[in-house]
């Protein structure tokens, strides 16, 4: 698996980071995931699923980044009865996680492609963590073929898939490769978990995304955009959490 990993460029977005933020807020920020985790253990439940309110659901939408604003969107597509059930299928179904993740992105109709992977991956991920791993856009968008596991794997990993199942799958091996390697790039401090490699890849991710604004926008835009912290948070669907702290 190593091999497959840009060790080098991995460590040095490490670097980077702890350039912009101390080990404690990385560390903080994975102890943040794991209680989003069991809110959403504790709320999709399989004996629940049949049982929640659209309130309560929507808690669970809140703590979606690419979600959140767009619920009314999503209801557009789809009824709330129905999402019910297409998650109840994508969490506790006995086909395949390949089947099942494609059902329910068919489910969402003509909703954007990219809120529907980032929901699935993120109800998989955060409901069964030890199992599933996250995909949002911001960790491989295959449209713009961009992200934060491209800017550490090597030129040789392929990502993209004929169907969306197929993509999910790959990310999954991009993010196991990643994970694999946290002692060598200098990152398993943040937490032994997925946990941890979720963060981390969220700081490749906004590091890159700095250098790209700084380029692009004004100096008086750029003084504007999140800390890593905050933004690693946000994009992570925990910045609520950070709030009441």
């Amino acid at each position: 698996m190593n091999q497959l990993v840009d060790i080098e460029a991995a460590r040095e977005f490490m670097k980077e980071t702890l350039a912009k933020v101390d080990k404690v807020n990385l560390i903080e920020i994975a102890n943040t995931l794991e209680k989003k985790s069991l809110f959403f253990q504790n709320s999709l439940l399989k004996e629940n699923i049949s049982e929640i309110s659209k309130e309560d659901f929507d808690l669970v939408l809140d703590k979606i980044f690419s979600i959140r604003r767009k619920k009314d969107k999503l209801y557009e597509f789809i009824s709330f009865d129905k999402l019910k059930t297409a998650v109840y299928d994508l969490l506790h179904g006995s086909t395949t996680i390949n089947d099942r993740f494609q059902i329910f992105f068919d489910s969402l109709g003509e909703l954007d492609t990219n809120l529907k992977y980032d929901l699935a991956g993120e109800l998989l991920h955060f409901t069964f963590p030890e199992r599933y791993w996250l995909w949002g856009r911001w960790m491989w968008d295959p449209k713009n073929k961009t992200g934060a596991i491209p800017l550490v794997t090597n030129e040789g990993f392929d990502l993209d898939g004929k169907k969306i199942s197929e993509t999910y799958m790959k990310v999954g091996k991009g993010v196991a490769f990643v994970h694999s390697v946290a002692e060598s790039a200098e990152f398993q401090f943040i937490n032994r978990s997925l946990f941890g490699t979720d963060v981390y890849l969220s700081c490749v991710y906004i590091i890159y995304a700095y250098t790209i604004l700084q380029m692009k926008m004004t100096k008086e835009f750029n003084e504007v955009m999140p800390g890593l912290n905050e933004f690693s948070r946000r994009l992570l669907g925990v910045y609520d959490f950070y709030k009441a702290a």
